[in-house]
Parts: structure tokens; C-alpha cells; sequence
């Protein structure tokens, strides 16, 4: 397969948008976006405050869009767009789902599991790994994660 950046910008700032979503509901803004044959199946956002559901994530949501669009869990051909790189949890979803490739905006150095603290998509004692690409649109996606964060902390200071 061959992969054209501008369509990973394309995807990834639809992500984002999503993610922008999260944010607004008060959730952590990470977005998703799942793409199959050059087409996008599932976008997602972080929905974990609004379903007060800790497995709430952009990733698992459109994991569940994407394999009721192709009518089978298994997501072969299929390209996750994630302006976060995926916690554990996400990053075994994927590996479960046989998601072929995964493209992700910013490192995530305190829950990644794509390479930052584990690398669980390209661990070769399971039976399916994908290809990665980073840093797609990184600094825009870590700008938005930082500027919801320092609101935040803004936040948490005036209710003390």
C-alpha cells in the first residue's frame, strides 16, 4: 500500500475536529477517524465524562463504528487516524481489530503504548501488528491536548 501524506493531514485534521468535540463536552480532546479503501467509515471523540465510562475512548468508539460499517470485526484494509498516541487499552483494541496501519499526532510519554511506554501494536509474540506512522500534524494535536490541560489546571485553582 502506498500512503499519500496529504491524505493522512486530510484524516488527521478531521480527527482533530473530533477531538475539539471531546473537548467542549470537558473530556480530553482526542479524536479518531478509521478510513478503509479511501474511505472514511468512523470518526469518534472521547466521550468517557459524557458516558461516565472509563473505556470511552475515541479509538474504541469508532473501532465499534467501523466494524458495524464493514459488517465484521475485523478491520483488514483499515487505517486509524488518533491525534493521541493509544494507551494500552486502545492499543490492544486495535491489535484485536487487525487495523492495518495506525496514525497518530503526538506521543503520549505518560499512558502511550505505540512505542512511548510500550510498543503493543509491533510486539512480535502477538499474532497481528501494524504499521505506525507518528507525528502526523504533532504539534497541533499536542497543542491542543496542552491547552486543555493548563485550562484545566486554571480551573482546579479558582475551585480550591
Amino acid at each position: 500500500m502506498i500512503f499519500n501524506n496529504k491524505e493522512d493531514e486530510k484524516y488527521m485534521r478531521v480527527a482533530i475536529d473530533q477531538a475539539e468535540i471531546a473537548r467542549e463536552n470537558g473530556d480530553v480532546p482526542v479524536g479518531a477517524v478509521i478510513v478503509h479503501n479511501g474511505r472514511m467509515i468512523a470518526k469518534a471523540y472521547n466521550q468517557r465524562q459524557q458516558l461516565n465510562d472509563p473505556t470511552a475512548h475515541a479509538e474504541i468508539i469508532a473501532l465499534t463504528q467501523a466494524a458495524a460499517a464493514v459488517g465484521n470485526w475485523r478491520l483488514e484494509g483499515c487505517t486509524i487516524y488518533v491525534t493521541l498516541e493509544p494507551c494500552t487499552m486502545c492499543a490492544g483494541a486495535l491489535v484485536l481489530a487487525r487495523i492495518d496501519r495506525l496514525v497518530y499526532g503526538c506521543n503520549d510519554p505518560k499512558t502511550g503504548a505505540c512505542g512511548s511506554l510500550y510498543n503493543i501494536v509491533q510486539d512480535e509474540r502477538l499474532n497481528h501488528r501494524l504499521e505506525i506512522t507518528r507525528g502526523v500534524m504533532e504539534e497541533e494535536c499536542r497543542k491542543q491536548l496542552q491547552a486543555f490541560f493548563a485550562n484545566r489546571r486554571v480551573e482546579n485553582k479558582h475551585n480550591q
